[in-house]
C-alpha cells in the first residue's frame, strides 16, 4: 500500500470520526450557604434552561470564611436543586466538598 493513500486514508477517517462528535458544554451556577428563595429560584430558572439547551451543569456551593459551618445546608440546597430539575436532568455526582466548594453535577436527560 503506498504511504500517501495510507495517509490520506487516516485523515479522512479523522474528518468523518470528527463530524460525528459532539462538544459538551459546561455552565456553572454558583450558590451561597444561605442563598435566598428568589435568588434560588431565579438561578434554577437559568439551570433549566442551561439543561434545555444541552449543556452539562455544574452546581455549586461557595463557602466564604467561617461559613464552612454551613456544610449541611449546602447539601441540603444542591439536592433540592437536583430534585427541582429532576424533569430536565439527571445527576451525575452527588455533591462532594472539595476545599471551600461543594459540587454536583447535573447531565441533561437525552431528547426524544
Amino acid at each position: 500500500m503506498d504511504y500517501k493513500k495510507f495517509v490520506y486514508e487516516q485523515k479522512k477517517r479523522d474528518k468523518i470520526l470528527k463530524a460525528k462528535s459532539t462538544q459538551v458544554t459546561i455552565k456553572e451556577i454558583r450558590f451561597g450557604p444561605q442563598t435566598d428563595e428568589h435568588d434560588y429560584e431565579f438561578k434554577k430558572k437559568n439551570a433549566e434552561k442551561f439543561l434545555k439547551e444541552g449543556s452539562k451543569l455544574k452546581a455549586f456551593v461557595f463557602f466564604k470564611g467561617r461559613s464552612i459551618i454551613y456544610k449541611d445546608q449546602g447539601q441540603i440546597l444542591l439536592l433540592r436543586l437536583a430534585q427541582d430539575l429532576e424533569e430536565y436532568g439527571k445527576v451525575e455526582a452527588m455533591p462532594v466538598l472539595e476545599g471551600k466548594r461543594m459540587i454536583m453535577f447535573i447531565a441533561p436527560k437525552k431528547k426524544k
